[in-house]
């Protein structure tokens, strides 16, 4: 974090009936106060404790990868997570669709006057938990704040950087024709356990968001099979943008059956209700992979021995198509183009 200071700033520090003033954002004593007494104690590590205004860190060898993201979520608090472990799990995720081993995440804090400190320290220390979880670091930062009204409470910036391995080459463009397509899991968990807060819902089985830190089942899938072609988490747009991107940048289109994709009978319910396609909806804790044919049965079987795979499904495979269509077998044994959206189901989801 930058300002990074004593100590002996963090016992003034009301962490259980303090509020975020501009104060906190300006630089001075009281600035130092939250850093120490906050960010510096729950991002505690060798690096942070340096107190420069970079992170300097030893490169293992192999080629790095590098990725940025911001976090805007309404509201900061959702069943299953938070704004802060959202960040730490999307960023690392985002790190390990490379196949590379994420090493080591920044963090920009965007803080708007009134918020409840015993909120954020809520939020950092979820997203402390994460990052330890997950096996990285939090190593630098900033914190900002915003006069009250311009900053809905609190939005997160962060980068991740990791390794790729030698050996491993796994990019987007790489799809083919007759590889196959993987999903980890159930689909639409995060956007609707996400607006069944945001909305007030009720229903019969609490619906949990699956946000979670995928990089130890990718690297469970690398070692049994480095050639996987490409992955890629299916975040905002979910499954239809992630085949539509990937059908993009690899010039050809995607056969996939809807019986073959796996979402919890109360998520298909929510969405039903909600007017929503899983589809579409946001996930923060799977992956779609597409690897050649003679790979997709090892990999389903390593997917489904790790606790983030146990529902992986085989849903389809890509074909030749100059027309890069994404085109779904339905239940009823007709056919439809699984097209882009053009905005967003949910808004504010990640």
């Amino acid at each position: 974090m930058k300002g990074v200071m004593n100590k002996r700033f963090a016992t003034t520090l009301d962490l259980e009936n303090g509020r975020v003033d501009l104060t906190h954002g300006a630089g001075g004593r009281t600035m130092a106060r939250l850093i120490d007494g906050l960010f510096a104690r729950a991002f505690d590590n060798p690096i942070l404790a340096a107190g420069n205004d970079q992170a300097m860190f030893e490169v293992p060898a192999g080629r790095m990868v590098m990725t940025t993201d911001g976090y805007v979520i309404s509201p900061l608090f959702f069943p299953g997570g938070d704004i802060g472990s959202l960040a730490v799990h999307g960023t690392v995720n985002d790190v390990a669709m490379g196949g590379a081993k994420p090493l080591y995440l920044s963090a920009g804090f965007i803080l708007e006057e009134g918020l409840a400190l015993a909120d954020l320290r809520r939020i950092v220390e979820s997203m402390a938990g994460a990052a330890r979880d997950a096996g990285v670091e939090i190593v630098t930062g900033d914190t900002k704040v915003v006069e009250k009204g311009k900053g809905d409470g609190l939005f997160i910036t962060t980068a991740g950087v990791g390794v790729v391995p030698d050996g491993v080459d796994i990019s987007c463009e790489r799809v083919r024709p007759g590889d196959k397509v993987l999903v980890s899991g159930t689909l639409g968990d995060h956007g609707v356990a996400v607006m069944s807060k945001r909305e007030n819902l009720d229903f019969e089985t609490e619906i949990l968001s699956d946000s979670a830190a995928l990089n130890g089942l990718v690297a469970d899938m690398v070692a049994t099979a480095p050639g996987i072609r490409a992955m890629r988490d299916p975040t905002r747009g979910g499954l239809a943008a992630t085949l539509n991107e990937i059908a993009a940048s690899s010039g050809v289109g995607f056969r996939i059956h809807e019986t073959a994709i796996p979402v919890r009978p109360e998520v298909y319910g929510a969405c039903e209700l909600l007017g929503l396609d899983p589809l579409y909806v946001a996930n923060e804790g799977k992956l779609v992979c597409f690897c050649p044919p003679e790979d997709a049965d090892r990999l389903l079987e390593v997917m489904r021995s790790h606790p983030l795979g146990r529902d992986a499904a085989l849903i389809g495979e890509a074909a030749e198509d100059e027309h890069r269509f994404v085109e779904m077998e339905t239940g009823f044994g007709g056919s439809r183009i699984v097209d882009w959206l053009a905005g967003e189901q949910l808004p504010r989801i990640c």
